[in-house]
């Protein structure tokens, strides 16, 4: 309990020191004298940028605020530019948790100290992050291995932490009408549900291995293989994978690696993970992708830290094809149709405002060459359009525009002149190819085979079954429906006497009033 009241006071002290009351209450007339009192009192700099006050207050709080910072800083829908923008700089900068501790929730997990699990075990993390930190080790049979440990106490730690988020949430949907429209409650929901996702190793391995299988007979894209045997909820161990950090781009040059076709090879595999799996690593930032330098897999990528992964189902994937066909093309009228269509938009919305909406986002992008147009800022224009026409943005596919964002940025990051439209447009048009002609038809027949498989032997049955219901009389309702129809005349006969002598009495006291002034007035 002390605990959590000491949290409560370090969190009000940064709030007024950073001055976030103003941000947060933005739409809530303050006295004057307010402002004067928490200047003398707190030394607050009022004049820096919100941004940056917000962007720091976050950083000083801890770990949990700095990922809820970035999880906002996706959130380009509901944020203002200006502040998204400060949140995008944010990074993890958590120290490590002593090896002891490590070594314990290991023993505790899986029920031997590493020494008996392991032929090695590293005392020295070589990666930490807020919910985990990585050391190498080795089997006994030789195989090298990382072994990903939770951090000790981040479960209770994190739910105070909401706990709070929660409270503050509530003040700002009820005091502020600005804060009210960025939806409070439902971000600090989305990133609980986020966070929670991420403290259960387990489910990671799950996604770590999904992903493994899509891409078994790819040569784009490696991922490690999980060692069930030595997984639990706050420890996985997986294979260990070397190659160099995607934003190390002269070491790539020096190891003779093809920076263009990595860029291009990063769009593919974005793309086929989106249209053709529907399932996507949703966290693919430089921290957690190498290149490898192995001869057999030269030049393929890594994907490490499968804690966020998307999905999109065939209704998902459908939208978003249609789209991005549509703006490839330039016909805006189908984005706006589309919208409708997919009940994302009003049904009242008229069509041809949302089209000249969407016209005006896109057209200047496109006076450009194709070179110099960013995918992520289309998006970016389309979700701060969607704020006018109601359009609320799907959770699936913010994930989808904070993942393309960190793709199109590594991308040019490796090659400056990825046309990344150009890159994407043959693998959208070929799954649409897929998806509505002959072999699309075909492939979703043999899907549903075992399914016909049963269904087609009981059909003689079945359809004997519906003969014989029909043929056999209906029952009598007649009396029933005389009963309604009586029931329905009585209760319209006093609802008729009500209304009438409501009226008269109405009447009554509107004349006996009108009376009165008159006579008041002689």
């Amino acid at each position: 309990m002390i605990a959590k009241i000491f949290r409560v006071l370090k969190i009000a002290q940064v709030v007024l020191r950073y001055g976030l009351d103003e941000i947060l209450l933005s739409g809530v007339r303050l006295p004057a004298s307010f402002r004067l009192i928490s200047v003398i009192f707190f030394w607050r700099d009022l004049s820096t940028a919100r941004g940056v006050r917000l962007r720091r207050a976050l950083e000083e709080l801890g770990p949990i605020f700095v990922k809820f910072g970035q999880l906002l800083s996706t959130r380009r829908d509901l944020m203002p530019p200006d502040i998204a923008d400060e949140l995008a700089l944010l990074q993890d900068r958590v120290p490590p948790f002593p090896s002891e501790l490590a070594i314990a929730e290991i023993t505790r997990s899986l029920g031997q100290h590493p020494d008996q699990l392991f032929a090695s075990f590293e005392r020295e993390p070589v990666a930490s992050a807020s919910v985990a930190q990585v050391h190498f080790a080795t089997l006994k049979d030789g195989t090298e291995v990382a072994v990903k440990v939770l951090r000790p106490g981040v479960l209770r730690a994190i739910d105070n932490d909401i706990a709070l988020m929660r409270v503050i949430a509530g003040w700002v949907h009820r005091w502020s009408e600005d804060g009210r429209r960025l939806r409070p409650r439902e971000v600090v929901a989305e990133f609980d549900k986020y966070l929670h996702d991420e403290l259960d190793l387990m489910r990671e391995a799950a996604n770590g291995s999904q992903l493994r299988r899509n891409f078994e007979q790819s040569a784009l894209l490696l991922v490690p293989k999980m060692h069930w045997d030595y997984c639990s909820q706050s420890v996985i161990v997986m294979q260990r994978m070397y190659g160099i950090p995607i934003s190390q781009t002269d070491r790539l040059r020096e190891a003779g690696i093809d920076l263009q076709k990595l860029s291009r090879d990063g769009v593919e595999i974005f793309f086929t993970q989106v249209f053709r799996h529907g399932f996507f690593h949703a966290d693919m930032h430089p921290g957690n992708i190498l290149v490898s330098t192995d001869p057999a897999t030269f030049g393929r990528y890594i994907a490490l830290d499968f804690g966020i992964v998307g999905t999109l189902n065939d209704f998902d994937k459908d939208y978003l094809s249609q789209n991005f066909i549509a703006f490839f093309r330039r016909d805006y009228r189908r984005v706006a149709q589309a919208h409708i269509e997919s009940g994302w938009a009003p049904p009242d919305t008229r069509v041809d405002e949302l089209e000249a909406a969407v016209r005006a986002c896109c057209e200047p992008i496109f006076n450009k060459p194709l070179a110099e147009i960013s995918f992520g800022q289309v998006l970016l224009r389309l979700f701060q359009t969607s704020r006018r026409f109601n359009i609320e943005v799907q959770p699936q596919l913010v994930l989808l525009q904070k993942t393309l964002l960190n793709i199109e940025g590594l991308g040019r990051q490796l090659d400056p002149n990825l046309d990344l439209w150009q890159t994407a447009k043959p693998i959208l048009e070929q799954w649409m190819k897929e998806q509505i002609g002959w072999r699309g038809f075909l492939d979703k027949l043999k899907l549903e085979a075992a399914q016909y498989a049963h269904i087609l032997p009981a059909l003689p049955r079945l359809l004997h079954q519906s003969l014989s219901t029909r043929a056999e009389p209906l029952p009598d309702h007649s009396a029933l429906l005389k009963r309604l129809v009586s029931e329905q005349r009585r209760t319209n006969l006093l609802l008729g006497v009500m209304v009438y002598f409501g009226g008269g009495l109405l009447t009554g006291i509107f004349l006996v009033q009108l009376f009165i002034r008159l006579h008041g007035g002689d």
